[in-house]
């Protein structure tokens, strides 16, 4: 795992609209599923619903926000959502939902690429390391959480980076 993590210390992701279309927004989005998925480690899945918002709003009220990946995300109690509005020319989301990181609040361009690369040593992932939730990564992560005994939520949430190792 440390090995993994060391070969993606510098990563960056970069947008790939050609292999992991980019999501528009929607007000109306909810997760697919998250209704069913119990407990508290679930609610902020549950409760997600985008917002689009200005720079300066984003700025009074988060510490961190980031272009990562083509998509400028903000940092809230150990989750990156996307920054819906920041700057409308950096929009690029392969995934419209909380991203959980944990107590390291890397970016998560670089928690996805580790998550990925454990992932393909398993044979889960089939797909190239790009630091992008994508289809295929969403599809390597159901697999795994199902054989693991974990809710199959297709997203980088607290069970799943705990039985990693990542957590």
């Amino acid at each position: 795992m440390q090995q993994i993590q060391q070969q993606h210390v510098s990563f960056h992701a970069q947008p790939r609209p050609d292999k992991v279309p980019a999501v528009t927004f929607s007000a109306n989005f909810r997760i697919q599923g998250s209704e069913q998925w119990q407990g508290p480690q679930y609610e902020v899945y549950r409760s997600y619903r985008p917002e689009r918002h200005d720079q300066g709003w984003y700025h009074s009220r988060y510490k961190r926000v980031e272009l990562i990946g083509g998509g400028y995300y903000y940092f809230n109690n150990g989750y990156w959502y996307p920054a819906w509005g920041y700057n409308s020319t950096n929009e690029y989301y392969a995934y419209d939902a909380p991203i959980y990181v944990g107590k390291r609040a890397e970016p998560p361009d670089k928690v996805i690429a580790d998550v990925q690369a454990v992932l393909q040593e398993m044979g889960y992932y089939k797909g190239e390391v790009d630091g992008l939730l994508g289809p295929l990564t969403r599809e390597a992560l159901t697999g795994y959480q199902a054989d693991q005994g974990l809710v199959a939520t297709a997203v980088i949430d607290e069970p799943t980076l705990d039985a990693l190792g990542m957590g």
